[in-house]
């Protein structure tokens, strides 16, 4: 049996308990947030300085960081990315 797989993958799950959509969102946002943040380390940007470049607040900028915070709209997303030099890229994919 080396090598088979028994079962539906973890995808499946989550898909049949209606929790990969949430899932899905929360791991990309995890991951824009990781890069924003080596961005930032890489660039010795505080974030009272990534604030000021994004015109918000320092506490913005936490929910921002905090990985386990999903409620970050787009457009806060690409003004971060924009005032570490980058670019945000969405895209849907099959």
């Amino acid at each position: 049996m080396a090598g088979k797989h028994i079962g539906s993958g973890f995808d499946d799950f989550l898909r049949d308990e209606g929790m990969l959509d949430d899932a899905e969102a929360v791991a990309a946002k995890r991951v824009i947030a990781y890069q924003i943040a080596q961005e930032m380390e890489a660039a010795h940007i505080s974030q009272s300085e990534l604030a000021r470049r994004m015109k918000t607040s320092r506490s913005a900028v936490e929910r921002l960081l905090d990985p386990a915070n999903p409620s970050v709209t787009l457009s806060t997303l690409e003004r971060a990315a924009s005032a570490v030099g980058k670019r945000l890229k969405v895209q849907l994919v099959a």
